[in-house]
C-alpha cells in the first residue's frame, strides 16, 4: 500500500495530527509524519514536541495515497506559507488524489483554489477562506478526493473517515468498536 503523509509545521494542533496517525497505524495503513521546515522535531501549538518521521524533501508523491493537513495556529499559516508544500498539494490535486484537512487547515485548500465546486467544512470563523466551496456544518465532509473536518473535537471521526476511504467501511467500523468510540 502507498504512504499517507501528515504534514507538521510549528504550531500544529497535536490532537488533529496524532489522532489521524494513530488511527491509520492501528489499521496498518502506512503513514509518515513530515516536518515541513526540515527539523527533526516539530513543536505543536500546545508546546508538545513531536519527532517527525521524515522531512518535506523526502516526500515522494508517486508513493503517496493521501496528504493530510492538521490545523492549529500558527501551524496552519506555517503550512500555507511553504511554497514546496503548496506545489505538492496542487500537483496531487491535479491528479485527483486524496487530500484531507482539519480545523483551520481547509483554508489552505480554499486559498489554493482546491475547494472550488466542493462541499467542505472548517473551524468556525474560517469559512470565508474556503474559496469556491459550499460550506457545510457537518463534522466531516468528503467530496470527491477532498476530506475536511471542523476541529480537535472531530479528530476521531475525521481519522475514521480516512480509514474508511483508504481501507473500507467495514474496517473503519471495526476500528471504531475497538477504540470504543461512540457518537
Amino acid at each position: 500500500m502507498k504512504t499517507c503523509y501528515v504534514f507538521l509545521a510549528d504550531g500544529f494542533e497535536e490532537i488533529e495530527a496524532l489522532t489521524v496517525v494513530d488511527l491509520l497505524r492501528r489499521d496498518n495503513i502506512p503513514v509518515e509524519m513530515v516536518s515541513v521546515d526540515g527539523s527533526d522535531c516539530v513543536r505543536g501549538s500546545h508546546e508538545i514536541l513531536v519527532k517527525a518521521d521524515c522531512k518535506l524533501s523526502d516526500v515522494n508523491l508517486a508513493n503517496a495515497c493521501l496528504l493530510v493537513l492538521p490545523g492549529g495556529m500558527p501551524g496552519t499559516e506555517n503550512l500555507y506559507n511553504n511554497e514546496t508544500l503548496q506545489k505538492m498539494l496542487l500537483d496531487f490535486h491535479a491528479t485527483n488524489r486524496r487530500i484531507a484537512a482539519i480545523c483551520a487547515a481547509p483554508s489552505i485548500l480554499g486559498r489554493l483554489g482546491i475547494l472550488k465546486g466542493k462541499a467542505a467544512v472548517c473551524y468556525p470563523g474560517r469559512e470565508e477562506q474556503l474559496e469556491g466551496a459550499t460550506v457545510l456544518k457537518d463534522e466531516v465532509v468528503t467530496d470527491g478526493n477532498i476530506t475536511t473536518s471542523r476541529g480537535m473535537g472531530t479528530a476521531i471521526p475525521f481519522g475514521l473517515e480516512l480509514v474508511k476511504l483508504l481501507d473500507c467501511e467495514t474496517e473503519a467500523g471495526a476500528l471504531k468498536n475497538k477504540i470504543i468510540y461512540r457518537q
